[in-house]
């Protein structure tokens, strides 16, 4: 039983962090939404976008960590990153950059 508990505290620990996280993006950000993909074995992705159009995104151990992360911080969960959600990202010069090298084996 004392194992439980010691994961359900470094569990609980993790949200709180990921909670914190997101917390101080909205804040630098005039306010944030995001969006939780599952990734497999590594967890699970939140992708975060601010008021702003900047964005980042945080790695979560399990989708389930992930969704209480967020509601912790309490921002809207879009279910999708569609096509609304995804216009609200505004990118600059390095990400067209780093997107087209991609492209082109850089």
């Amino acid at each position: 039983m004392a194992d439980t508990q010691q994961v359900d505290q470094k569990a609980e620990r993790k949200v709180a962090r990921l909670a914190k996280q997101i917390d101080a993006f909205a804040k630098a950000h005039g306010g944030a939404e995001g969006q939780v993909a599952n990734i497999g074995e590594r967890g699970a992705r939140i992708v975060l976008v601010g008021e702003d159009g900047g964005w980042g995104d945080l790695v979560a151990p399990s989708y389930e960590l992930a969704e209480k992360a967020v509601a912790k911080a309490g921002i809207t969960v879009h279910e999708d990153f569609d096509g609304e959600f995804a216009a609200k990202v505004k990118t600059g010069p390095y990400e067209w950059k780093r997107m087209a090298g991609i492209q082109i084996g850089g």
